[in-house]
């Protein structure tokens, strides 16, 4: 499948089927997410994958929606500041190369028909005492994992983004 028709394919599904993600699929989630690029090369990506049925339900409290429950696994994607590295200006870049391993990963659950779907507005304390995280280990993103029930249009694009001449300048900001 060409690039541009896979990103065009992925949306974020809100509504799982109740089958199971075998693991050679989430094995290729979680390697897509591993070869992912990150500022030199530091990795400071953890990746907690969440599959006991007492463990998703504590899930659940730090992210309380419905169709969230109807996911059978969970991938939390932190970030290590210990591990991430630091620009000149203070800018520390563990967020951005956390994001950029996670929409890897996201792409890659789409070329395997599975979906996912972003989750930030979480708990982070409450999520942070859950998995046992240390101080230095930021959860970030929260990706429920499965077999979507819900399906978008891939050319919903055309009117859902804005188009490239309100976004793109030459040379400079004008």
């Amino acid at each position: 499948m060409d690039f541009i028709d896979l990103a065009k394919k992925r949306f974020s599904s809100r509504n799982f089927l109740d089958a199971k993600v075998e693991p050679e699929k989430l094995n290729k989630v979680l390697e897509a997410g591993r070869i992912a690029p990150s500022a030199v090369n530091k990795q400071p990506w953890i990746f907690i994958v969440v599959q006991e049925e007492d463990q998703l339900k504590g899930m659940h409290e730090v992210y309380d929606r419905d169709w969230f429950a109807t996911a059978p696994l969970a991938i939390v994607v932190c970030g290590d500041h210990k591990q991430s590295w630091t620009r000149s200006d203070g800018k520390d870049h563990c967020d951005i190369d956390v994001a950029i391993a996670s929409d890897h990963m996201t792409l890659a659950a789409t070329a395997l028909g599975l979906s996912t779907c972003w989750v930030c507005n979480f708990d982070r304390d409450k999520l942070s005492e859950l998995l046992q995280l240390p101080s230095h280990i930021e959860p970030m993103v929260i990706f429920p994992l499965g077999y979507p029930a819900d399906n978008k249009a891939a050319n919903r694009h055309v009117e859902d983004r804005k188009p490239l001449d309100k976004i793109v300048y030459k040379e400079r900001f004008k």
